[in-house]
């Protein structure tokens, strides 16, 4: 029997393990019904028993191992591990089938080399087509054979289809450090296009649940992508390496989902000033006492002096906890000098006694610290900010925020929705997650950072983006200001400039652009020298983009057109009228939305109306220029941009 026939039948028994993983687990949903001891662990013993056969069967139906290990140092002397997206237990007691690809075990198949190996015997990777297995690769590293994988380069130039892949069996180094990092360090990777750093940030999340399970069930992980259409494009991964309890949505999903704004009040609101100016707007609510507090009881009455007040609201206001807790405080305070009256006087102070005692004192409260809002509080600041912006804000802004107000009740913009996201967290804190991975991080606000720093606090995060790829008016120019409003001064930044998405001919012309984007970040180098860029110019954009198309479909993979907003629809309509079937295997889409996608073959349509578009056109034409993995057609029919030309 030849050793591919081999690994065949290794195959079969691992697919044998996961069916009897998967009926095991089934049975005991069943069994741990009736085992339990109350009811309270009779539903948590069924939700982690549910979510065990949701993961087991969800798994997707691809190769059960993409790598082997034969150790012939160490402590794993003698022994063999088959490396894998999940771990497949053995019969009866038996050592594991596949060992998870998170297991510490594990590591030494991307750290290990011929210099050293790790006690590495012979590393073993497996080539796949579909469900088949069709060959294997050795490097000997004890005896020094190590050289480029084929298995590994076919792997990452394997034409994108469909959503976003994991990349576990081609984690290089570099990436693994980063994927490992334990769970009480925020990090921050700024990764060029095709470095990998948005699968490294998800592999992280994986990572992290297995090491820490238990931990990270109770407090959650949330991954924050830029818009719907990059979660949908990388929400398979995570299921794929059997995680499926993690919350993935985007920040405006978030904080409420609003229609965007416009005008200049709409980018206003995203200033870091804006807190200071919300925090005003809410304090300045609170008043000082004017008058004593007095409770009844019967003929019996219980009087709090003007000083004891004023002495209880400014302490509170001085421990500086958020607005609602503080009311209750005051509250607390205030019945607590009553309570010693009443004490004194012979009284019981029961529960009941003192919840029907303290409905007299709401009126003080709702006087002294009324409660708020926020929709309320955003209303009345729209409506006249001068006061809370003075010193903060100039007339023109404050008439700009004005101006920027809803005509009708609750009609909030994605802005207003950051700002009352703000108050929100004054008013008491929000919910925290014990990590958080933020993606496309660069063109976050400082109000947005606030925003995610408030779900933070108590955990890390991990912060994914490119500073040459920063497009929103607010975007950063450097990661250490950006770090700070996310509350993790503290975080290393970690550079990938190795691209393994993208071609070496790509990235090239891409790294043209960067001397003119204004932003501190090292060039891109690619690992791959295939692929290939075109240049051309025409007369008829249509026709060009159409002709291109068509060449496009005659290789293998996805195609994408990038272009300005307004000549993405004409090209849409252009290529439906000459037949070409949008949705398929081609998606045309303006360049805004191109951010974070990938496609086999791109054509960037008239990039000088791109360039022209908005106030950092040269960084959206960089991320158009930079979503091609293989192939790449830049058509125009007016002059290109200057900083394009070699």
């Amino acid at each position: 029997m030849s050793a591919l026939d081999e690994e065949q039948r290794y195959v079969e028994r691992c697919r044998a393990a996961l069916r009897r993983m998967l009926e095991a687990a089934r049975d005991n949903v069943v069994i741990g019904e009736t085992v339990a001891s109350s009811g309270y662990s009779a539903e948590r013993l069924g939700i982690h028993l549910r979510t065990l056969v949701k993961e087991l069967g969800e798994a997707p139906d691809g190769p059960p191992f993409f790598g082997r290990l034969d150790f012939g140092a160490g402590e794993h002397a003698g022994r063999t591990y088959y490396l894998g997206r999940r771990h497949l237990s053995g019969e009866h007691g038996e050592p594991p089938v596949v060992i998870d690809w998170r297991a510490p075990v594990s590591r030494a198949f991307y750290r290990a080399s011929a210099r050293d190996p790790y006690g590495i015997d012979n590393r073993r990777r497996f080539g796949w087509s579909g469900l088949a297995l069709t060959g294997f690769e050795d490097e000997r590293l004890t005896s020094g054979q190590q050289g480029d994988s084929a298995i590994v380069a076919a792997e990452i130039e394997r034409p994108r289809v469909g959503p976003m892949r994991d990349i576990v069996a081609t984690i290089q180094p570099d990436q693994d450090d980063l994927v490992r990092v334990d769970l009480a360090d925020s990090v921050c990777v700024q990764g060029a296009p095709g470095t990998g750093k948005t699968a490294v940030g998800l592999h992280r999340a994986a990572y992290l649940l297995y090491t820490h399970r238990q931990r990270l069930e109770r407090s959650g992980v949330l991954v924050l992508g830029p818009n719907r259409t990059f979660m949908r494009y990388i929400a398979a991964v995570l299921p794929a390496l059997g995680e499926v309890e993690v919350e993935q949505t985007t920040l405006d999903e978030l904080l409420g989902g609003r229609p965007a704004g416009q005008g200049p009040g709409e980018e206003l609101k995203h200033d870091a000033r804006m807190a200071r100016v919300l925090r005003r707007a809410l304090y300045a609510r609170i008043t000082r006492p004017g008058e004593p507090v007095v409770v009844t009881d019967g003929a019996t009455r219980w009087r709090v002096q003007e000083e004891h007040l004023l002495r209880i609201v400014d302490d509170t206001r001085r421990a500086d906890v958020p607005y609602a807790v503080g009311r209750e405080r005051v509250r607390a305070q205030v019945m607590a000098l009553v309570i010693r009256q009443a004490e004194l006087s012979g009284v019981t102070a029961t529960a009941a006694w003192v919840k029907r005692m303290g409905r007299q004192v709401t009126p003080f409260l709702d006087r002294v610290w009324p409660s708020a809002k926020p929709d309320q509080v955003l209303a009345e600041l729209l409506a006249d900010p001068r006061e809370a912006g003075e010193g903060l804000l100039s007339e023109a802004e404050c008439a700009a925020l004005s101006a920027s107000r809803p005509r009708r009740k609750g009609a909030w913009t994605a802005a207003d929705a950051v700002l009352l996201d703000e108050l929100a967290g004054l008013l008491d804190r929000p919910r925290g997650y014990g990590h958080v991975i933020v993606d496309e991080a660069q063109d976050l606000s400082p109000m947005q950072c606030r925003a995610i720093a408030r779900r933070s606090e108590y955990g890390s995060l991990t912060v994914l983006g490119d500073l040459a790829q920063a497009t929103t008016p607010w975007a950063a120019r450097d990661w250490a200001r950006q770090l700070d409003a996310l509350g993790k001064p503290g975080a290393e930044v970690v550079a990938l400039t190795t691209g393994f998405r993208v071609p070496a001919s790509v990235v090239e012309l891409a790294n043209r652009l960067l001397a003119a984007l204004e932003v501190a970040v090292p060039p891109t180098t690619s690992f791959r020298q295939d692929g290939r860029v075109s240049v051309r110019a025409g007369a008829d954009l249509r026709e060009e983009v159409a002709a291109a198309v068509r060449a496009a479909l005659e290789c293998e993979g996805s195609v994408g057109v990038i272009a300005s907003a307004r000549t993405s629809e004409k090209l849409s309509e252009a290529l439906w009228d000459r037949g070409v079937d949008l949705g398929g295997r081609v998606s045309v889409l303006p360049a805004a939305d191109a951010k974070g996608l990938e496609f086999d073959h791109v054509i960037v349509a008239e990039p000088a109306e791109i360039a022209e578009g908005e106030r950092r056109g040269l960084n959206r034409l960089y991320v158009a220029l930079t979503r091609a993995v293989s192939r790449l057609d830049v058509v125009h029919t007016r002059p290109l941009p200057a900083q394009l030309i070699a």
